[in-house]
């Protein structure tokens, strides 16, 4: 059994820098900011400034 602790202390650092390193990674990647619209187009001649309905 003393070779039973050393291995199970490895498993359990291991799996703690795991979840450490996940999330860290997580933090770092997420994207919580919403980016700016462009409404600089004129909206009587593009069809992503205004909603076409067809003809009516």
């Amino acid at each position: 059994m003393k070779f039973a602790v050393p291995g199970v202390a490895s498993a359990v650092a291991g799996a703690m820098l795991g979840v450490i390193g996940v999330l860290l990674i997580t933090v770092a990647v997420q994207q919580n900011s919403r980016p700016d619209i462009d409404r600089s187009g004129d909206k009587d001649s593009s069809l992503l400034n205004t909603v076409e309905y067809g003809s009516r």
